[in-house]
This record gives C-alpha cells, sequence and structure tokens, in this order.
C-alpha cells in the first residue's frame, strides 16, 4: 500500500469520525424522562412548601387580628366597685356601685345599664339612695365631635383597610418567590445544556486526537498535528470543568426553592435533567398583552396597596375633620328603685319621665392648632399617595411593555441564531470535505467546530433568557404565567 493510498484512508477515517461526533453534537440528547424536573413540579413545591409562601400567608392573618382588636373596642365592658367604712360604731359609708356599658356602633353612642346603692352616715348627699339602692338605664350620645365617625370607628375602618393592603402584600411577596424560583431554573436550563455541548466537544475532539495520533505514528501526520488535537482536547477540558462547577451551583441555588412539607430543605438530585424546550417560541399575542396590561392596572399588588393605603388615609381625614368640631356629648339615663321586675314599686319610684339623670358635656379648643396640624399632614400624605399612584402605574405599564419588546427582540434573534448554525454546520461539512481532498487543515476544522460549539450554546442562552423574560413579563403584570 502505498504512502499516498495511506494518507487518503487516514483522511477519510478522521472525516467519518468527525462527521460522527458531529452529527451527535447536532441532535439533542435523549432525556431520561423519569429524571426530569420540570418547572410545574417546582412549582408544586414553591406553592405548597416554601417558607415565604407560608410566611406570606400569615399576614392576612395578621391583618384580621388586627381587626378583631379593633372591634374590642365595641365590647361590653362591666365594672363594679365597693367601699365601706365603720369607725367607733359608725357606718360613715357603704357604697356599692356597677355598670354595663354597652359601645354602639352607631352614631358613637354607649347604653348604659347601672345599679348604685350609697348609704351611710356621711356619704354625700348628692349620691345617697335608699336601702334598695338605684338602677339606671340610659345612653350618651355626643352630638357634635363623634357623632359621624370617632377613634374607635376610625381605628377599626382602618383596620379592615390594611385587609387589603395585607393581602396584595402576600400576593406580591409569593409572586416575588416564583420570579427567583423560575430565574433559577432557567439559569440551571442553560448551564446543564452548556456542560452537554461542551461534554460533546471534549468527546469530539477526544476522538479526533486519537485518530490524529494514531496518523502520526504511522507518519502519514506531522507531530504539530497531534499537539495542536491534544491543545483543542485540553483546552476544551477545562471549558467542561468550569462549566461543571457552574452547573453544581445553579443547583445549589434552585435548591434554596426546594423544601418538604415537614420544612426540611431538599437537594436537587444529582441526576436531575431540566424539562427540554425547543428553540421555536410564540410569542404572547397582543390580546394576551393587552388583558395583562388591564390586570395590572386593577389587581397590581403594588396599586392594590397604594390604593389600601388611599383608604386608610382618607378614613383618617374623616377623622381629623370630626375632631375639629366641639365636643358635645349629652347624657341621660331613667333611674328606679326597682331592682327586678317581680317586686311592687310605687310610680314615683319606678322608671318614668319624672326620675331621671341628664348631663351635658362642652368642650373645644380655642386655636384648633393641634387639629389643624393633623389635618394638614393627612392631606400632604393624600398628595403624595396620590402622585405614587401616577407614577407606579405608568412604571408599571412601561415595565411590562418592555418586558414584552424583550420577548419580541429574543425570537427574532433566536430565530436568526438558528439559521447561523444551520450555515455553520453547512461550513463545518464543507470543510471537513475539503480535508478529505487534502485542501483543509485541522486548524481551521477546531476552528469552524469550536464556533458551532459556541454558537449552540448561545442558542440555549437565548432559549433560558426568552423564559426568563416570559416569566418577568408576568411578574410586572402582578400574576404569574399558569403552567
Amino acid at each position: 500500500m502505498t504512502t499516498k493510498v495511506k494518507q487518503h484512508i487516514a483522511a477519510v477515517f478522521i472525516a467519518a469520525l468527525m462527521m460522527v461526533g458531529i452529527a451527535h453534537a447536532q441532535s439533542p440528547p435523549k432525556a431520561d424522562t423519569e429524571n426530569v424536573f420540570a418547572l410545574a413540579d417546582l412549582q408544586d413545591l414553591v406553592f405548597k412548601y416554601h417558607p415565604v409562601v407560608k410566611q406570606a400567608a400569615l399576614l392576612t392573618d395578621a391583618a384580621k387580628a388586627n381587626v378583631l382588636q379593633s372591634l374590642g373596642y365595641f365590647d361590653p365592658k362591666i365594672k363594679a366597685d365597693f367601699g365601706r367604712k365603720l369607725f367607733g360604731n359608725t357606718e360613715y359609708y357603704n357604697n356599692w356601685g356597677s355598670e354595663l356599658k354597652i359601645p354602639l356602633y352607631v352614631a358613637g353612642a354607649d347604653l348604659k345599664i347601672g345599679y348604685d346603692r350609697n348609704v351611710g352616715t356621711y356619704t354625700n348627699p348628692e349620691t345617697r339612695t335608699g336601702l334598695d339602692g338605684l338602677t339606671a338605664v340610659g345612653l350618651s350620645i355626643p352630638l357634635g365631635q363623634g357623632l359621624l365617625i370617632d377613634a374607635r370607628r376610625n381605628t377599626l375602618w382602618q383596620a379592615k383597610a390594611m385587609v387589603a393592603y395585607a393581602e396584595a402584600d402576600k400576593v406580591k411577596q409569593i409572586n416575588s418567590v416564583w420570579y427567583d424560583a423560575v430565574k433559577n431554573y432557567w439559569e440551571w436550563y442553560y448551564k446543564y445544556q452548556e456542560y452537554i455541548l461542551l461534554k460533546e466537544g471534549v468527546e469530539l475532539a477526544q476522538k479526533r486526537f486519537i485518530a490524529v495520533r494514531n496518523q502520526t505514528l504511522i507518519g502519514d501526520k506531522p507531530p504539530i498535528d497531534s499537539v495542536e488535537a491534544s491543545i483543542t482536547v485540553q483546552d476544551r477540558e477545562i471549558q467542561l470543568a468550569k462549566s461543571a462547577i457552574e452547573l453544581q451551583n445553579a443547583k445549589l441555588l434552585l435548591s434554596n426553592n426546594l423544601w418538604n412539607e415537614q420544612g426540611v430543605p431538599l437537594e436537587l438530585p444529582q441526576n436531575a435533567i431540566p424539562q427540554r424546550v425547543g428553540d421555536k417560541v410564540i410569542l404572547p399575542g397582543n390580546a394576551i398583552l393587552d388583558s395583562l396590561v388591564a390586570q395590572a392596572k386593577d389587581q397590581h399588588p403594588e396599586l392594590v396597596k397604594l390604593r389600601a393605603k388611599g383608604t386608610q388615609l382618607d378614613i383618617e381625614r374623616r377623622y381629623r375633620q370630626e375632631v375639629m368640631k366641639p365636643k358635645i356629648n349629652i347624657m341621660g339615663a331613667l333611674i328606679s328603685s326597682r331592682r327586678d321586675f317581680n317586686t311592687y314599686v310605687p310610680d314615683y319610684y319606678d322608671f318614668n319621665w319624672r326620675n331621671y339623670k341628664v348631663g351635658l358635656e362642652f368642650e373645644f379648643p380655642l386655636f384648633l392648632r393641634k387639629e389643624r396640624g393633623k389635618l394638614r399632614e393627612v392631606k400632604i400624605k393624600q398628595q403624595q399617595l396620590g402622585y405614587d399612584l401616577q407614577q407606579s402605574g405608568r412604571e408599571i405599564n412601561n415595565n411590562i411593555l418592555g418586558s414584552y419588546n424583550s420577548l419580541n427582540a429574543y425570537r427574532s434573534q433566536l430565530g436568526i441564531q438558528v439559521q447561523s448554525i444551520n450555515n455553520q454546520q453547512i461550513l463545518l461539512t464543507g470543510e471537513l470535505q475539503k480535508f478529505d481532498l487534502g485542501e483543509s487543515t485541522l486548524f481551521l476544522i477546531n476552528s469552524r467546530e469550536s464556533k458551532l460549539l459556541d454558537m449552540k450554546i448561545k442558542r440555549e442562552s437565548m432559549i433560558a433568557g426568552y423564559q426568563k423574560t416570559l416569566a418577568e413579563l408576568y411578574y410586572k403584570a402582578g400574576t404569574r404565567q399558569n403552567l
């Protein structure tokens, strides 16, 4: 066999090896469906067991607890006091007083039912009663300040407004957790695909090195080709080692979102692989975009929080306007010596219009500086909130449009990148054919092949970037994508 024939056979052998390797690199790796950890699996774990998601759920419970606490201002109260003094065989006083006070939700009034028994030698004549004591049933009603809104209704209404605030804050925190988890997932996807492609590149370089080394041993190739092939293997092995570390770190970052029902952190299994997605992406239509914009305008957590804060400030403003009115409280009660409904009591000692207690209380600051200052402060806060609401609404709308524009750009870039990969594959195939004819060099083949691998890695980066931006689109709209 002549030297030329040997060289030709060796060249064909190398070209065949390279074509097999390139074909293997071109086809996507076959995924083991049993080991696929899909985005839907991540969603189930995050929304069921993530500590921050559970913590966010407590925000609404805390707000409802504040409402319950505010309702305590309307709880009926019973109080009693007793005092007695005996000295030198003289009963100075023997006083007993008890009262049931029932705050009424309407008009800031209080219903009072009381019983007093004040006897003794030195008891104040103003409060002295008979031995049977006196029973009173009456009302305390504010005619000025406190008629429309008072401190307890102000507290209750503001607490109810904060329930909507807490609910929106809960949604915001959960959306934030999910958005971070999705970004971690697609970063893991990209690092996995990069590792697979680099691993195939190493295997391809190793096959080429073995073939060139064999040719060098029989004298058909100069030793410099073997050195070059060895350098290519080493360079790709370094890239693969770096990629392996980055893949491991991406797994760890994704594992931050994995917990079980008992609150024990989980680790992503070593054999877990991400779901495979194609390079043909479908851009959400204009109808979906319009729906997201409209939904964000009405239901975005940040806007809902600001509106709830506005409701709270409006209640505070009404209360501060109310306290600028004069305080006029009227108190009245019908009194009787009756202690039960079975005994006889003369009409002139029983409940009727002739037996009553009445009182009037008036108070009004002359300059109202404190009240006017508080009211002005609340109005300034309302103006600030209005500006904040306008700016936030515009930013949210533009963020949604910006994310949509980025999605459109990714789709265009992906289409171009796929075409570039196909063209690069044609160049590499042609270079292999030229090498088969002895018209090309190993350096050019390595260069074409490395460029092809880089372009495939970039394609996977674009796919991951598109998926991240898709999640960002829904996050900016204050919601999340249904999987």
